[in-house]
């Protein structure tokens, strides 16, 4: 593996840290100083800087393993706690943060065990940028309807718009990347020596 490949202090990884480092003043805004429209944008910003950061590590040549585990877990835990927090708050409808956090909990797991036991990783498939674009930028559209906005309503059909498609193609998403997981396995182990 080359230096570049190893490094951690790159610009997208610090990128990522910083969105990371945000969930709390998500949580100050929705919670504390209880203004959903500034709590929406600032998820919805964390969101698109996610793009962001992919596009630099390509287009600047500053990809690396850390960056390639550190930005997924990132984009979890941005759907987990920023879901989870807009339904206590009455933002977002159980079931929706059900339906996302269920796939989120079970492919996300199954990755990680799957890597634990040799699993080579394998990039994001088209299907699986474009659903998470649609839920990061719906689910913060959905926040902005829940408050008392003059473009509430327009957010509003603007983010079931996109989060309905969003969680179809996450399922979608999660069905196809089983035999992407079984393949990944057999060749980690295989190339590891392992039975």
């Amino acid at each position: 593996m080359s230096t570049a490949e190893n490094r951690m202090m790159t610009v997208p990884n610090v990128l990522t840290a910083a969105r990371l480092l945000c969930l709390p003043l998500y949580l100050w805004l929705l919670f504390s100083f209880d203004d959903r429209p500034l709590a929406a944008l600032l998820l919805g910003f964390l969101g698109i800087t996610d793009w962001v950061d992919g596009y630099v590590a390509r287009r600047f040549n500053q990809q690396s393993e850390f960056g390639a585990v550190f930005d997924p877990v990132v984009d979890r835990l941005l759907f987990l706690v920023g879901t989870t927090a807009a339904m206590i708050d009455g933002a977002l409808p159980l079931w929706l943060t059900i339906g996302v956090l269920a796939r989120e909990v079970v492919i996300g797991g199954t990755m990680t065990i799957a890597t634990a036991f040799g699993m080579e990783r394998f990039p994001v498939t088209t299907l699986g940028k474009r659903y998470t674009f649609l839920l990061m930028v719906g689910i913060p559209l959905l926040i902005l309807s829940a408050g008392n906005h003059p473009t509430s309503d327009l957010a509003g059909i603007g983010g079931w718009i996109c989060v309905i498609p969003g969680i179809v193609l996450s399922y979608v998403t999660g069905v196809l990347y089983v035999p992407k997981i079984r393949s990944g396995l057999a060749a980690g182990r295989l190339r590891r020596g392992l039975p």
